[in-house]
């Protein structure tokens, strides 16, 4: 009997939490807007979906090249068509591309056509994952794996 009082009073309490909550809502739309973000705003890349999504697809127009001019042969390949030296190129040029220029790097390629090899995706979605667990370590936040 006591249980089900007890459940009783958690119901009533959570349902009049819940009204409170939406006529506050209804008073202060302002804090309604606040809370989320404006849509014109990039990836902050600090989630792996969000990285996932944003470094493979267009998120900004603007092409931007990071002296990789060379690889525009490849606008239109498959990515199960290259040779291994074609993936070497790749690599060599995403070794060499600052870490906080990957993820622009990536949405450059695509709006240039190319199409990265598997094997470069899997390594440049490593390295940012990376990166962002140190970024959220030197701020003192911990990861939890």
């Amino acid at each position: 009997m006591i249980i089900l009082i007890l459940a009783g009073v958690i119901v009533l309490v959570g349902a009049l939490l819940y009204v409170e909550h939406r006529i506050h809502l209804r008073r202060h739309p302002e804090q309604i807007q606040e809370a989320t973000p404006p849509a014109e705003e990039e990836c902050c890349g600090m989630h792996i979906t969000c990285e996932r999504d944003s470094l493979l697809a267009s998120v900004s127009e603007k092409i931007e090249y990071y002296d990789d001019e060379e690889l525009d042969r490849f606008a239109g390949v498959a990515a199960e068509d290259y040779t291994e030296d074609d993936i070497e190129e790749f690599r060599d040029v995403l070794l060499t591309t600052r870490v906080d220029d990957i993820a622009g790097w990536a949405r450059s390629l695509q709006l240039r056509g190319i199409v990265l090899p598997q094997e470069i995706r899997d390594e440049l979605l490593l390295i940012v994952s990376e990166a962002r667990e140190s970024r959220m370590n030197k701020n003192g936040i911990t990861v939890l794996e």
